[in-house]
C-alpha cells in the first residue's frame, strides 16, 4: 500500500449488521462512539449498520422486509381501504 494516501483517522473498524447478526472488519474513516472486541481479542470501534451484503435481498437471493418503522404494514392498510 502507498504510504501518505489515506486520511490520518483511517483505522480498523467493525461494522455490525443488525439485521443478520454478521459482522465485518474494514478499514474505513467512519466515525463512532461504540466499541466492540474482535476475533483476534482485540477492541476495534464499532459501527452498526441496518443492512449489508450479509443481509440485502440483491446478495441473500431471499425475500425480506426489514420495517422498523411499521411503513409496510402502513402501507398495507392504505392500499386496502382503497379497494
Amino acid at each position: 500500500m502507498k504510504k501518505d494516501i489515506h486520511p490520518e483517522n483511517y483505522r480498523q473498524v467493525i461494522f455490525e449488521d443488525i439485521a443478520s447478526g454478521a459482522k465485518f472488519l474494514i478499514g474505513s474513516t467512519v466515525s463512532t462512539t461504540e466499541t466492540g472486541k474482535w476475533e483476534d481479542g482485540k477492541e476495534y470501534p464499532k459501527r452498526v449498520v441496518e443492512i449489508s451484503s450479509k443481509s440485502h435481498p440483491f446478495y441473500t437471493g431471499e425475500d425480506r422486509t426489514l420495517d422498523k418503522a411499521g411503513r409496510v404494514e402502513r402501507f398495507k392498510q392504505r392500499a386496502a381501504k382503497k379497494k
